[in-house]
């Protein structure tokens, strides 16, 4: 098979590794293959592309769509990004909880996030092409967030781990989310956003 496929901590969450070939040339792989995917039981099926290139230190996230609800097979193409998905499924035992996974161009690793997570990402090279793919379309006026440095959520960013340390840089939508509240902001059982 050309692809590994490890299950994270949190149920729904997988980074996938395809099998590279590499020679004098350079390489070849699938980054990609509905049949692996769905012999792996990942039956997903995704109905739009999207790609950014960002500078290092700009962190973006975290976000999520409330009746829209995206899956993302996420991946890098140039540079190296630590790529985190916070839980906001109502019933889940991790509920809340967050999962970090780092992806670079050099190990073309994947993370797959289903639908009813946030997702955000920070860039840790000098720049990165950050590419996805999307079980559902955009839609910007269902957009949501959670505040990317809520103490609640204790997402550990790897910002002081660099020299020097890196400052995120955030759009402006990305400082005025609220910070994450479980007692009213969630998807519930059937996928339906819930915020009282």
């Amino acid at each position: 098979m050309p692809f590994s496929f490890t299950a994270c901590p949190i149920e729904g969450l997988w980074e996938i590794q395809p099998r590279v070939f590499s020679d004098q040339r350079g390489y070849f792989f699938e980054s990609y293959s509905e049949r692996d995917f769905f012999a792996a039981g990942l039956t997903m099926k995704f109905v739009q592309d999207n790609q950014s290139k960002s500078s290092k230190g700009v962190l973006r996230g975290l976000h999520f769509q409330k009746t829209h609800p995206q899956g993302k097979l996420v991946r890098v193409l140039e540079g190296e990004v630590f790529d985190v998905a916070v839980d906001l499924r109502k019933g889940s035992p991790a509920f809340g909880k967050n999962h970090g996974v780092l992806l670079s161009a050099g190990k073309q690793n994947q993370f797959y996030i289903p639908g009813g997570f946030a997702h955000g990402f920070l860039v840790l090279s000098e720049t990165a092409v950050f590419s996805y793919k999307c079980t559902d379309f955009y839609h910007p006026e269902d957009e949501g967030g959670v505040l990317w440095n809520d103490p609640l959520l204790g997402i550990e960013w790897p910002l002081s781990g660099t020299e020097p340390v890196l400052e995120p840089i955030l759009a402006e939508k990305d400082t005025r989310y609220e910070p994450f509240r479980p007692e009213n902001s969630y998807y519930d059982r059937n996928g339906r956003w819930t915020a009282l």
